[in-house]
């Protein structure tokens, strides 16, 4: 995933990993996984050729030539995102067509509200969203995140910039092609589960397919499918009122699924939910991403939520991308002040995996210790490192990048009880 400016320049995002010259080259990405032994990181290709699936660890913040001969790599590759967004912004107040294009952009959020008495929601917001993958934007109230998810539907318009979907720029759309995209292309799951009270379940799930004019019984062959795939078999027959908060919420999943979307947009659909019921949840986004695949595009306020659900993270404030990147790289190298506010009560152990703290070899090293890939998470040595006195070897393909010392991984496992 790539952040870049409008105008074709690049920004710095994030910080760089420690000891990147550890980081082997060519690495595809193995099976997915949040909170198992291992968390797929990527090596970092210098000549920006991306493998062809979405992968974790990907520098987001590329120098323009990278970015270019990222761009090109993944043409010759066939790779595409499903979602390009270029230079959004949107424009709330009475002024928006004047102002959007105009040198008044260049001023900061609260002399433009003085000079025009409008307000920036979304300023110069561009990146791209891989096939498959869970695109996780995070930020405070008023950052502007629910704003844009809105202006990548067109709920909301936006005021410049493009949104592709698959290359096709949905601004561009007519009512007739909007509607159309939205039927058979996206769907989207909000806080509010608007769900139909004197429908069935099984009747607000195939709700979707009846407006778009799907015939009764394939409809209804479908929403018993989705029903059962989000567990709600045995409630198909039952109201809304019937249900819980959770099993709600799962209506509103299996409504979602329902028109085999490419793209499906979670708008803070957990935040109303009880702690545990939302945990459900988030474990529930999982089990089907990893059955269906989709590409997921999910909005929170949450880090914990974000981390737990996504390939790749924005953080926004004052309508700005302020960091991009994998889970690890958010944690692991806070692009500022900011951020780091954000993870400074994370479990660095749980998120950054082995590469993050290992060192390079030195002569005296004794190097038959015990054996790690690079993507175990640190949290997974800690038993294997308190039982031996060897530095571990990080080991990928028979090759060792580097050395991590038990006073490291335990030093890792110690910080955040240190803070608290």
């Amino acid at each position: 995933m790539r952040c870049a400016s409008a105008d074709g320049t690049s920004s710095s995002l994030r910080r760089e990993p420690p000891a990147p010259q550890l980081c082997p080259e060519g690495r595809e990405r193995g099976p997915f996984t949040l909170r198992g032994l291992t968390r797929d990181h990527p090596r970092v290709d210098p000549h920006g050729v991306r493998p062809a699936l979405p992968t974790r660890g990907r520098p987001v913040a590329l120098p323009e030539v990278e970015r270019v001969q990222t761009a090109q790599a993944d043409r010759a590759t066939g790779v595409e995102p499903t979602i390009a967004v270029r230079g959004l912004w949107k424009i709330f107040g009475p002024a928006e067509a004047k102002i959007a294009g105009s040198p008044l952009l260049e001023l900061s959020n609260a002399e433009f509200r003085l000079q025009t008495g409008s307000t920036i929601a979304v300023r110069d917001v561009s990146f791209d969203v891989r096939p498959g993958e869970v695109f996780v934007v995070m930020g405070l109230s008023g950052s502007g995140k629910s704003t844009l998810v809105r202006c990548l539907t067109r709920l909301i318009e936006p005021s410049l910039g493009q949104v592709l979907l698959d290359g096709e720029d949905i601004r561009a759309a007519d009512a007739e092609r909007l509607r159309e995209l939205r039927r058979r292309r996206f769907s989207m799951v909000f806080q509010n589960f608007g769900l139909l009270p004197h429908r069935r379940v099984i009747d607000n799930v195939a709700f979707g397919l009846e407006i778009r004019g799907d015939a009764r019984e394939p409809r209804l062959a479908r929403a018993r499918e989705m029903c059962e795939l989000v567990g709600l078999a045995a409630f198909m027959d039952s109201y809304p009122d019937q249900l819980s908060g959770g099993q709600q919420q799962r209506v509103g999943l299996a409504r979602a699924l329902a028109g085999d979307p490419e793209v499906m947009f979670f708008d803070e659909p957990f935040s109303a939910l009880d702690p545990l019921i939302r945990r459900d949840m988030q474990n529930e986004v999982i089990r089907l991403h990893h059955e269906v695949g989709k590409t997921m595009v999910f909005i929170t306020h949450d880090l914990a939520e974000a981390l737990k659900l996504g390939d790749h993270i924005v953080i926004m404030r004052d309508g700005r991308i302020v960091q991009a990147g994998s889970p690890e790289e958010v944690v692991g190298a806070p692009a500022d002040d900011y951020v780091a506010d954000f993870v400074q009560d994370v479990a660095k152990a749980n998120i950054l995996t082995l590469r993050w703290i290992m060192r390079p070899a030195r002569p005296d090293d004794a190097l038959d210790g015990p054996e790690f890939p690079p993507t175990t998470i640190i949290r997974d040595a800690v038993h294997v490192a308190a039982q031996t006195e060897k530095p571990i070897r990080v080991v990928d393909g028979g090759a060792t990048l580097g050395l991590v010392d038990r006073r490291q991984i335990l030093g890792s496992i110690a910080e955040r009880g240190a803070r608290g």
